[in-house]
């Protein structure tokens, strides 16, 4: 198996790229999904964020907050320390346990971790290959305004909390470039899947 590290800044595009690598084949071990299911009610992941954020963090039917949590741990970098510390382990440790079923399910394939944070987080030398995606910071903000709803206050303080674009390319072994229409990043993608194949 090909273990390749998949990030890039918010509204670049990552997702889109995940899919259609998933698509052409790869095994996709998706962090942010992760992450999300760590945390579900009745988790003891769900259990220690509530004991180190309080109650307040809970939506009324018992889930995660995340938008309440977003806002306490965004604008103050021990905070958020403070949920990473209890997150990424339990990521980490599903992210090895999926991996370890795709490679007794199927030899010889190309597992691709879909990591948001793995420049933040130093991942880069856990994978044989690091992809990725990068778009201008000024296509991040059109994205993030036009698509996700942000205001461009919220989508400039979101793209300041992750590296930056110089960090993430420093760590790129492939560079996806997406600032164009989805047919170019369709066309590039294909070309790296072939990549990807002849290396695995």
């Amino acid at each position: 198996m090909l273990k390749v590290g998949l990030t890039g800044g918010i509204g670049a595009g990552k997702s889109e790229v995940s899919r259609l690598l998933d698509e052409h084949g790869a095994v996709i071990v998706d962090a942010d999904k992760i992450a999300r299911e760590v945390v579900e009610p009745g988790t003891p992941g769900l259990a220690a964020v509530v004991a180190e954020f309080g109650e307040e963090i809970l939506a009324p039917d018992g889930s995660l907050d995340r938008p309440r949590l977003g806002a306490v741990v965004f604008t103050d970098t021990d905070r958020l320390a403070a949920l990473n510390a209890i997150v990424h382990p339990l990521v980490g440790e599903r992210s090895a346990e999926l991996e370890r079923q795709a490679e007794e399910e199927d030899s010889g394939g190309v597992i691709v971790h879909d990591v948001p944070l793995l420049t933040e987080n130093g991942l880069g030398p856990l994978y044989e290959l690091v992809l990725v995606v990068d778009a201008s910071p000024k296509t991040q903000l059109d994205r993030l305004v036009r698509l996700r709803g942000m205001t461009e206050g919220e989508a400039a303080s979101r793209m300041a909390a992750q590296a930056t674009r110089e960090e993430r390319l420093a760590l790129a072994d492939i560079v996806i470039g997406n600032d164009g229409p989805l047919e170019e990043l369709e066309a590039r993608v294909r070309e790296v899947w072939e990549e990807l194949r002849r290396r695995a």
